[in-house]
């Protein structure tokens, strides 16, 4: 399970990345880099990290599905996951 303080940290920046998000198109478009080097570094988009949805963990993400990969397994086992067998892991 990720820290509290992590996902509130992913929470902070993608509020700021929305608040900001017109002002960096506008700064962009006018190619005003310098503009852009002001506003605040967690307002880019790219800062986010993915995120599992039931357990935090950030490495192992898989995108289709919203949850890592140790979540994925578990959910696929316990048949949760509809149209995923198990294989052989």
């Amino acid at each position: 399970m990720a820290k509290e303080s992590m996902i509130a940290r992913e929470v902070k920046r993608a509020r700021m990345a929305q608040k900001f998000a017109a002002k960096r198109a506008k700064l962009k478009a006018d190619g005003d880099y310098v503009g852009l080097s002001r506003l605040p570094r967690n307002s880019n988009p790219n800062r986010m990290h993915n995120r599992c949805k039931l357990t935090g963990r950030s490495r192992g993400y898989i995108r289709q599905f919203g949850v890592s990969r140790i979540t994925f397994r578990e959910m696929a086992l316990n048949g949760l996951i509809p149209g995923i067998k198990k294989a052989s892991w």
